[in-house]
């Protein structure tokens, strides 16, 4: 059985439910198709930046006491630069998410600097691993000039297609408790980043209401991962407006549910909503956004989106991860093996 140790920084915990739900599936859906998992969870929103002093012993010591065939850290930044540059003896593979790449362009100037010197230990890293996971291309194409392609693979994020279903929406209503009688728009703000735009969500969904439609903005934000289907379901549309993103999963999720959903054109959206009807790309201007707002509302407010989704199930994304897990493995043995 291949086992592999996977390292983040960013997981669902009792204060933070709704924190690192993708990294959970992710192992999850790994693990169902066989593997055997391990994880070092860096707390990193609780411990701050000095939750990676001593990291390089305590990866090592894991790695004696596990004995996995490869190291998956599943995140970039300081983290996969110090995990990387600890471990000689068996390869790793870094996945790049995000921001990870792509900096916090919007964020006040500390954190922008900050950010800006993960993105940095990102490229060390990306030069550094034995084999690469972005979740989108646009991610890809961010990559430094000199790290080689071939270790480089596209697999976003997979979804829990028996969590996110088409569910009865007047159902879902009451349970939050939410008017019948309006227009619902569901944001997505995770942590309150300011690469979401909200103030953008905002304005557009201020401009649908001079239209005259009676809609609603709702914030989904720290709900823990098993309620967000009653969200989406219960909500007319689905909002993105973000300066950046790799392979948002409430896109994808919100598709599973049959949602459409309105999006700038940012990660991977484009490409995930193409030939779903109902669903529609805006620019980043409060005027399009809520256009293309009002052409949901005027519309059927289903889309035919799960059918495309099933090719992101947990358990396809899982195979994909653990055929690459032997392409690397198989690499790695080539040019450590003595002539």
């Amino acid at each position: 059985m291949l086992r592999v140790l996977a390292v983040t920084n960013i997981y669902p915990t009792p204060q933070a439910p709704s924190l690192g739900t993708f990294i959970e599936q992710q192992i999850s859906g790994i693990r169902q198709v066989g593997l055997d998992v391990d994880i070092i969870f860096l707390d990193r929103a609780q411990r701050g930046i000095g939750v990676y002093l001593g990291l390089g012993p305590q990866i090592r010591a894991k790695i004696a006491n596990f004995q996995p065939d490869l190291v998956h850290v599943m995140y970039g930044g300081v983290m996969a630069d110090k995990v990387t540059r600890a471990i000689a003896d068996r390869p790793t593979i870094v996945s790049f998410c995000g921001s990870d790449l792509q900096g916090e362009p919007l964020s006040g100037f500390v954190r922008k600097c900050i950010a800006g010197y993960g993105v940095m230990a990102s490229h060390r890293a990306a030069r550094r691993t034995h084999g690469i996971i972005v979740k989108s291309k646009n991610l890809q194409d961010v990559l430094p000039d000199d790290v080689d392609r071939p270790k480089v693979r596209i697999i976003p994020n997979g979804i829990d297609l028996e969590r996110f279903k088409p569910l009865d929406r007047d159902t879902c209503r009451k349970k939050l408790g939410w008017h019948t009688d309006r227009f619902h728009v569901l944001f997505c703000t995770n942590s309150g980043d300011p690469c979401k735009r909200p103030d953008l969500a905002q304005a557009a969904v201020e401009a649908v209401n001079r239209l005259g439609i009676n809609a609603e903005m709702h914030q989904l934000a720290g709900v823990p991962h098993e309620e967000v289907p009653f969200w989406l379901n219960a909500s007319d549309v689905v909002l993105l407006t973000s300066v950046h993103e790799g392979s948002p999963n409430i896109i994808k999720e919100a598709l599973a549910c049959d949602r459409p959903v309105v999006s700038v054109n940012v990660g991977d959206v484009r490409e995930r909503i193409q030939g779903i009807k109902g669903c529609y790309l805006a620019s980043s201007e409060p005027g399009d956004l809520a256009s293309k707002l009002r052409l949901v509302h005027g519309g059927l407010r289903r889309v035919e989106g799960r059918i495309k989704m099933q090719e992101f199930s947990l358990e396809r994304i899982a195979l994909q991860l653990k055929k690459f897990y032997s392409e690397v493995l198989v690499s790695f043995e080539k040019t450590t093996r003595p002539e």
